[in-house]
């Protein structure tokens, strides 16, 4: 088959979705999308929508009827589904595998672990007793962190236990043993940090330049590149990088979420098997973007340059309150020309939820850094009633 002709099945159609679609097409594939809302922010460019719940084997079915490779934007998705698609022989990447691993914090801790990547200290609970345990000076010690090994993101399924009197609270807001928990080692960590990479069919790969990242509530706020550490933790998070290419046979973008402890060493946090947030810089700061590549290794085409071409900061934009989305602020930032803006095209603003994101770009660092904090004060995604507010 002509490779201009072949169709890309995605798993999602948010904003990571939409972005990746914007690549694909660039050169023309055609693009079906599997999204439980049928006005998800990929829906006004992909060329078929199917709406089903993403645990829905026959929305997977129909996925599968449109597409010649299977992609996801996301990894709480149905591992039980896409096993039947690869079953009929349809390739699906990153592999599932490696999607599996990663689905589970735990045993993605423990892949780690086994090929000599360095994580937190951790071990699965099943009890409050097991975690005032695990809080014990001779285990993991206060504070020390709670999590479910699965469904997670953005702070979601995560408690800090402070003391021994946090823990039956923390029990019970992850759902009191109903879901697997683990616990896991508090880093005092000096800064977050993340690399994107990707690895094509044929083995090919390239590795981003590390991104400084700010959390906020657990969102993350703000990314820098380059971030500012030495060369010795870039050398020691690029190789981590490379083992974990190889170890989990990552096929297409993906992202490892680092602590840098106050002594330099890296701690692994997580892995996301697909573009990241903190991956957004690569639009307007890379020669070839992390959702490009992601296409062209799906596909088996050679990847793009991933070396920096400017200095940047990237800063997500929130929903600042619950309503019909409007965005405040766009002519005054575009008086920058430095200024990109992203904005997903969700409908609906949710107070904390991603609706867009942008970008400043700056030979000189200390400057987009200051004109990112500046527009903090322009930008924002709200409400109607605000704007009539005024």
């Amino acid at each position: 088959m002509n490779i201009i002709n072949k169709k890309i099945g995605i798993v999602g159609g948010g904003q990571l979705g939409k972005m990746m679609i914007l690549e694909a097409k660039r050169l023309g594939f055609y693009v079906a999308v599997l999204d439980p809302s049928p006005d998800c922010p990929a829906h006004s460019i992909c060329d078929k929508l199917i709406v089903a719940d993403l645990n829905d084997p026959k929305g997977y079915m129909e996925l599968s009827k449109h597409a010649d490779v299977i992609t996801y934007e996301w990894e709480n998705i149905s591992i039980r589904a896409l096993e039947i698609l690869e079953k009929e022989g349809l390739p699906i990447y990153h592999p599932l595998t490696t999607l599996k691993a990663i689905q589970n914090k735990h045993s993605q801790n423990e892949v780690l672990h086994k090929n000599g990547i360095p994580v937190p200290k951790f071990t699965k609970v099943k009890s409050i007793d097991e975690i005032k345990e695990a809080g014990k000076p001779e285990n993991f010690g206060y504070p020390l962190m709670l999590k479910t090994t699965t469904g997670g993101y953005d702070g979601k399924g995560t408690a800090l236990i402070r003391t021994e009197n946090d823990v039956e609270n923390a029990y019970k807001t992850l759902g009191s043993g109903t879901m697997e928990l683990m616990v896991e080692e508090f880093v005092d960590f000096e800064k977050e940090i993340s690399l994107v990479a990707c690895r094509s069919i044929s083995g090919d790969s390239v590795i981003y330049p590390i991104a400084e990242n700010t959390h906020v509530k657990s969102i993350l706020d703000t990314t820098i590149v380059p971030a500012d550490i030495d060369m010795s933790t870039i050398s020691k998070a690029n190789d981590i990088g490379r083992k974990l290419m190889s170890a989990m046979e990552f096929i297409g973008t993906f992202c490892i979420e680092m602590f840098v402890t106050k002594n330099g060493d890296i701690l692994v946090n997580e892995i996301a098997p697909r573009p990241h947030n903190s991956g957004h810089f690569t639009i307007e700061a890379c020669f070839s973007n992390q959702f490009e590549n992601h296409i062209r290794a799906i596909l088996g085409l050679p990847l793009g340059d991933a070396s920096l071409q400017t200095p940047c900061v990237m800063v997500n934009l929130l929903g600042q309150s619950d309503g019909k989305t409007a965005l405040f602020g766009l002519e005054e930032a575009y008086k920058h020309p430095n200024v990109h803006i992203h904005l997903y095209g969700k409908s609906t603003s949710k107070t904390g939820r991603k609706m867009g994101h942008y970008t400043v770009v700056d030979n000189d660092i200390n400057k987009a850094k200051t004109l990112a904090t500046e527009l903090k004060k322009i930008i924002f995604v709200g409400t109607n009633k605000e704007n009539n507010n005024g």
